[in-house]
């Protein structure tokens, strides 16, 4: 709490003062004290009420109540036992909060994600920070209770939640995804299903990002851990091949229906600070800054770019293969232009196209004297001379010629 609510204090004796003077007011109680002497603070029923009513109206959830429920044989108190969990992740979003990643008010704890079936997924904890750059991140926090493969069960179900369709859903949409399995990645939008309900966008490609952090545990133990999540986990995480007609042009890869998955450790977080370079992105080798980490600088922008490129180079080379192609006129050596190409070469005017071996001009050329010809043969035919209907003298005298 001290960290949480005043991290640039250097001793925790203000909030301990406000959290006994919330104690003596029946707000808040001790439920556990650790081994290191932290104090795990709950509130009572009544601090819950108190804080729902204060809260809830500025879209502030409040997490369950922690009922005090003893052992009736023991007289212990019940449901202890996440007591060191709640604390790392209470110390997680200190850190967080002290880097600068979401205010106070903007962390939320065992948020529930429903699933087709019925099932809850609850993440430990949830924070918004777009002015740190993270819109949204779910963060799991392990203290290597849980299996590795638990862990991926887990991210399954992130990315399951990740393409569902809200209730709402158009009856077109509800049955193109029911009858095609691919419909949900290639047809329905990220506006179109349900996180997009519950969270803002991420500003990045994929779903929403999900954050491992490991607490009170061996450098080994996460290693192993992170290699099952890499490995068994990679249909949920691993981003996939563009779908291009430049294979071999285009690295670039496809984020949209990837959860970017980040890990790091509670030590790193509280050696180094949360805003450092601790968090490593599944399928990547080296730490990042958290920021680093959730961006894809090989993703949509770098397919774009390469798109582009690939494309502007494929018409370059398209135009010098049919540039090699172009005709050349067998009268005078000059190239075919698009038009005479086109002219000797479509069905609708290559019948009339006449030597099919001559250039634009050359053709004109002879198009010019066939007419000049033609011309000429007309104006020969209309000078000559008409034939005369008038007979010679002397003619037609023979009709009267006296006999003698």
């Amino acid at each position: 709490m001290w960290k949480l609510t005043r991290p640039d204090n250097q001793h925790d004796k203000l909030t301990r003062d406000n959290l006994l003077d919330l104690e003596d007011h029946h707000l808040v109680r001790i439920e556990s004290v650790q081994e290191d002497q932290r104090q795990v603070w709950v509130l009572t029923k009544r601090g819950h009420s108190e804080a729902k009513r204060l809260l809830e109206p500025k879209g502030i959830r409040v997490s369950v109540l922690r009922k005090q429920e003893y052992d009736p044989d023991t007289g212990e108190l019940l449901g202890t036992g996440y007591d060191d969990h709640a604390a790392a992740v209470t110390s997680t979003a200190a850190e967080l909060h002290r880097a600068g990643i979401g205010h106070r008010l903007g962390f939320q704890t065992e948020i529930g994600h429903r699933l087709g079936n019925g099932f809850v997924q609850r993440a430990d904890l949830v924070v918004r920070a777009p002015e740190a750059g993270v819109p949204v991140l779910l963060l799991e926090i392990d203290r290597r209770t849980e299996d590795a493969h638990d862990l991926v069960a887990k991210l399954r179900r992130y990315w399951e939640w990740g393409r569902l369709l809200p209730p709402d859903a158009d009856k077109r949409t509800v049955d193109l995804v029911r009858s095609r399995p691919d419909a949900i990645d290639q047809l329905v939008d990220h506006e179109k299903r349900l996180w997009r309900r519950v969270y803002p966008p991420t500003g990045r490609e994929g779903l929403v990002p999900v954050a491992f952090v490991f607490a009170d545990t061996t450098a080994a133990k996460v290693a192993n851990t992170v290699a099952v999540l890499e490995v068994a986990g990679r249909r949920y995480w691993a981003p996939r091949r563009y779908d291009t007609l430049y294979e071999k042009a285009v690295t670039a890869r496809d984020y949209s229906q990837a959860v970017p998955v980040v890990v790091t450790t509670l030590e790193q977080l509280q050696e180094h600070g949360a805003g450092a370079a601790v968090w490593r992105r599944l399928g990547r080798e080296s730490e990042q800054t958290l920021t680093d980490a959730l961006d894809n600088p090989d993703g949509d922008a770098l397919y774009r770019v390469q798109e582009a490129r690939a494309d502007a180079e494929d018409k370059r080379r398209r135009a010098a293969e049919r540039e090699a192609q172009r005709p050349v006129c067998k009268r005078c050596g000059r190239k075919f232009t698009d038009q005479r190409w086109e002219e000797i070469t479509a069905h609708r005017t290559a019948w009339q196209a006449g030597d099919k071996s001559v250039c634009g001009t050359c053709h004109a050329d002879d198009v010019a004297r066939k007419e000049a010809a033609a011309e000429a043969a007309r104006l020969q035919a209309a000078a000559l001379p008409e034939p005369e209907d008038d007979p010679g003298p002397g003619r037609g005298r023979g009709w009267f010629r006296r006999r003698t």
